[in-house]
């Protein structure tokens, strides 16, 4: 869901906000309402723009001194509801010898302490792959980095932090991230870190640290801790093991794979120190959590309001009524309604509306699922409103949690029917906003007997019991691994337990915004990773970090491309032991390949407008695994549709590869001017003659070999060959300034 804001900056998806955990094994998310960026009127603007650059240039000494003042844009000061920091941001973009550089600062409070930077330079060219620095050599920039410009404090490197690394293109630079968590007591605090980035080139790019680690904390004392080895034995002897289902995304074709894992005790976080307390996602307990006990909100399906599904027209009399509000000088706008796919596969009716009042609005969006007619998608606004028009929200007296619940349900019952009897009751406490009090229930999916890690139902509840937001997270899977297949419980406890062990970090037990205190924690590890998970089919584990280019294949010139073509997901390997780098790749191959070096492709969802899918070739429809690549060829002059089918299981020669390349770098026409080239091989004469011009510009920017003189032009290439002119490419690409990034 979009939020959209007149007047005000908002901070995140209004739906939810994720709340620390160092913990992967929880079921769900606990959702609380993101900060609203509340802009500062001009007269509480306390610095200039003169004073941000100082402080910029301060930070990072003659770095960039070649930008000038003209070059830095100030966005005026703003603060968050509850706090009376404030916070600036600076932008700063150039060109140099066409190409452009760009990046952004914000500071937070009075001394202007730099909360985050992103630099993107104009010349990238040693930051491409292969990288002219290593990632050692990138964490040794990075450590020097933390030196000399960060006081106040200790850090040490953390080597078990987690991010999403999707998948890079060829013409972007390599960029390095590392995670530093300040100590107090020699001990990591979990949620003060800071993250630097550095580019291939050995340039720092990126920088961010929590502002809060410079408030007045309280810390438990580390002298009272209990014995690591102790509370280990006991948590050993405690554990158990579940299974979940995981939904992994291909986002750039959608497609959903579901794996069956094993989850060491999921409602356990970790065990304070000092107690010796288990906490859990219902805060601390004297006892060790018990196995998840589901009851499902309904034990058969419900009937949708709208058997007959629903139409744009009902849909829009429908929200109307549903979004009136009766505030004063509050008008309601209908922005516009669509039919669409959302992210989950589903054919919804996507609602963009808007609340304009005095000196500012506020929008967002709804869906609707056009098959049943079922509201999935939907926040409620009006406090906001309120809040912004400077009056009180309703005073009523807030409901219990176990009252809030029974509402969410009603709520559900009334909203969302039909998928009710796919989920389960929470199983675990609401998030209470002590601010609006409201409360936030997920109520987990559950698919034979088993909860789907990430899929829910999110219901949120105002204090007097109306719904102050709704998300059905329900993914369409058709096909879900039998949990018979699994191995046995007792042999993944043992797997389990043999690589647990325990690390003590310093962590709040709840994030409400008036706890200021640390408690010593004891968080389990898995073969000494935090994002680990073990494959219940296989008793293998799988880490989650996506860090790392191992090698999967050997060959005896072309092996750091390959191996990192495999690794960015590039080239797909089904068994790595049987993969010959030589042998010829079919030319259906070979383009998804080159398409996903050079541009992000990603599934129709997230690209509502087009309604209609082409098809240029009879053989390639929409469902084809080949469509997508096949068609942003075509959309980027790549391939031509002359034909009426793509020969996509045909090997490609080096002349017929030449003019894909030289097409990508837009030297299309120059290259049709065959009749003004010389080729200088010695079987000149048997390259095509409308194809000339290709194969003369692809020798001259040197992104094809020549054999002792001859270009062999009706060779078939090779994996090996492929990749490695493929990145020449995409360096020719970059130094070129194209990009087809979308």
């Amino acid at each position: 869901m979009g939020l959209k804001h007149v007047g005000i900056i908002l901070g995140a998806s209004a739906l939810s906000l994720g709340l620390f955990s160092t913990n992967v094994n929880a079921t769900t998310t606990l959702n609380e309402q993101p900060p609203v960026q509340i802009q500062a009127a001009s007269t509480e603007n306390v610095f200039t723009k003169d004073d941000l650059i100082k402080k910029f240039r301060e930070f990072f000494p003659k770095q960039f001194d070649f930008l000038t003042k003209a070059d830095f844009q100030m966005n005026g000061g703003y603060y968050y509801p509850g706090e009376e920091t404030m916070r600036y941001d600076l932008y700063f973009t150039k060109t140099i010898n066409g190409k452009q550089l760009y990046g952004n600062v914000s500071f937070v409070g009075k001394d202007l302490q730099i909360e985050n930077f992103y630099y993107q330079p104009a010349n990238v060219k040693d930051a491409l792959f292969p990288a002219k620095v290593s990632k050692v050599d990138a964490q040794k920039i990075a450590g020097a980095f933390m030196k000399k410009y960060l006081d106040g404090g200790e850090y040490q490197l953390e080597t078990d932090s987690y991010g999403y690394y999707p998948t890079q293109l060829l013409t972007e630079p390599i960029r390095y991230s590392f995670s530093y968590s300040r100590l107090k007591n020699k001990v990591p605090i979990a949620d003060q870190r800071i993250e630097v980035s550095v580019l291939g080139n050995g340039e720092i790019v990126g920088f961010y640290r929590n502002a809060e680690a410079n408030k007045a904390f309280t810390f438990d004392d580390v002298k009272k801790v209990k014995a690591k080895d102790a509370i280990l034995k006991t948590v050993k002897e405690n554990i158990f093991v579940e299974k979940q289902y995981q939904v992994e995304i291909d986002y750039q074709t959608g497609e959903r794979q579901v794996r069956l894992i094993y989850q060491p005790s999921p409602s356990l976080l970790g065990v304070h120190a000092t107690t010796g307390k288990y906490l859990t996602l219902n805060g601390y307990s004297a006892n060790f959590p018990k196995k998840t006990s589901l009851s499902m909100i309904t034990s058969k399906p419900l009937p949708s309001k709208n058997v007959a599904g629903t139409t744009v027209e009902e849909v829009k009399k429908k929200v109307e009524k549903l979004l009136k509000v009766d505030i004063k000088d509050v008008k309601l706008n209908i922005e516009s309604i669509s039919e669409t796919k959302n992210y989950n596969g589903q054919q919804v009716i996507s609602v963009q509306y808007m609340y304009s009042f005095p000196n500012g609005g506020l929008g967002a969006s709804l869906e609707v699922n056009k098959k049943t007619g079922e509201i999935i998608q939907y926040y409620n606004m009006k406090n906001q409103i309120l809040e912004q028009l400077g009056k009180k929200p309703s005073d009523a007296k807030p409901i219990s949690e176990k009252k809030a619940l029974e509402k969410a349900i009603e709520h559900m019952k009334n909203w969302a029917p039909s998928y009710l009897h796919h989920y389960a009751k929470p199983t675990e406490a609401a998030y209470v906003d002590d601010m609006q009090k409201s409360y936030m229930f997920n109520f987990p999916r559950v698919v034979n007997g088993i909860i789907v890690a990430g899929d829910y139902i999110s219901v949120g509840v105002a204090k007097d019991g109306s719904l102050n937001n709704l998300y059905v997270n329900y993914q369409e899977v058709e096909n879900w691994p039998s949990p018979a297949k699994a191995i046995a419980e007792k042999k993944a406890k043992e797997i389990i337990g043999n690589s647990l062990s325990l690390k003590l970090n310093y962590m709040k037990a709840n994030y409400k915004p008036d706890n200021t205190h640390y408690e010593l924690v004891y968080s389990p590890l898995y073969n000494d990773r935090s994002y680990n998970t073990l494959n219940a089919l296989t008793g293998e584990w799988m880490a989650l970090d996506g860090n790392g280019n191992p090698t999967v294949v050997s060959h005896p010139w072309a092996e750091e491309e390959l191996n990192y073509f495999i690794n960015a997901k590039i080239l797909d390997v089904k068994d790595p032991k049987k993969f010959n780098g030589d042998a010829a790749i079919a030319k259906g191959e070979a383009l998804q390949v080159l398409m996903k070096s050079l541009t992000y492709m990603y599934a129709d969802y997230y690209y509502p407008e087009q309604e209609n899918n082409k098809q240029s070739f009879d053989n390639i429809g929409p469902k084809h695994p080949l469509y997508q690549s096949v068609e942003r060829a075509v959309e980027m002059g790549i391939i031509i549709p002359d034909t009426k089918n793509f020969a996509i299981d045909e090997p490609i020669s080096k002349e017929q590869l030449s003019v894909w390349y030289i097409r990508a770098l837009g030297l299309d026409q120059a290259a049709k001017q065959s009749t003004i080239y010389k080729l200088p091989f010695s079987d000149a004469d048997k390259v095509q003659q409308e194809l000339m011009g290709y194969v003369a510009l692809a020798n001259a920017l040197e992104l094809l070999e020549v054999d002792h003189g001859a270009f062999n032009p009706k060779k078939e290439v090779s994996y090996a060959e492929l990749a490695v002119s493929t990145i020449r490419l995409a360096h020719k690409i970059s130094e070129k300034g194209r990009s087809f990034p979308y």
